[in-house]
């Protein structure tokens, strides 16, 4: 007698924890193979960090698995949705650099002033990264230029912690606090000279940053520039008193 082969589970009938890895691994073929109830549903699960599969999709830089997650209506719902540390994908999207994935994110309505639980925006991703493309999309997009995280940073302290003077001059020539401060009085000039990076700290003073400004410990930007770095920065706010 012939018995019958063992029953086999359909593929749409994928196991959540199969669809992550799909996820992760940039699987794509296995969610455009998901019938369309079947895709809607998947994409309100989460993982254990509290991720949906749009989320690890973004996260590991799968720009054609976010796409495919992204055509479904129901993405609407979970565009903005935050993992346990509050991050959304349009924060992981920033942090990579991937303009692909935040293009499609953005076209889905992805709230670029979303903060996470350190307060921080997809902006200053892009700025403590150097993402100058991503932050140009997401600056064209409505983003805030000075929001503050925690730490009372702005994107610009980001930029100018990091040294990167071209996405430095797009902030502030379009619109960033030149002189903001965070919770320990510091400016975006004092964390370029802290950092020493000297092109970003003699753009910062050419758009008129504030050299006398004292942090809560009492000290200048000069107090806080090494001593080969100092003669640089007075040379510079001399010159724009004289201009």
């Amino acid at each position: 007698m012939e018995l019958d082969p063992p029953c086999r589970q359909p593929e749409n009938h994928l196991k959540a924890e199969d669809l992550f890895k799909a996820a992760e691994t940039g699987d794509s073929s296995e969610f455009r193979d998901l019938p369309k109830e079947r895709l809607s549903k998947a994409l309100s699960l989460r993982n254990e960090d509290g991720r949906s599969l749009l989320h690890v999709a973004a996260s590991s830089g799968h720009s054609e698995v976010v796409k495919v997650l992204s055509d479904a209506e129901e993405v609407v719902n979970v565009i903005n949705s935050a993992d346990e540390e509050g991050w959304a994908p349009i924060h992981s999207a920033a942090s990579i650099g991937n303009s692909e994935i935040m293009d499609i994110l953005l076209s889905r309505g992805a709230d670029v002033n979303l903060k996470n639980n350190g307060g921080r925006t997809a902006l200053h991703y892009a700025a403590s990264k150097g993402r100058l493309k991503i932050a140009e999309a997401l600056i064209s997009h409505g983003a805030k230029l000075n929001p503050k995280d925690k730490v009372g940073c702005t994107p610009l302290h980001r930029a100018a912690s990091t040294g990167n003077s071209e996405l430095c001059e797009l902030l502030i020539e379009e619109g960033a606090e030149v002189d903001a401060v965070d919770k320990g009085g510091q400016t975006p000039l004092m964390n370029a000279v802290i950092c020493y990076n000297k092109e970003v700290a003699l753009l910062l003073i050419r758009h008129g940053a504030d050299v006398d400004v004292e942090d809560k410990e009492g000290y200048t930007v000069l107090g806080r520039a090494a001593d080969d770095f100092r003669p640089i920065l007075v040379d510079a706010a001399k010159a724009m008193l004289e201009e």
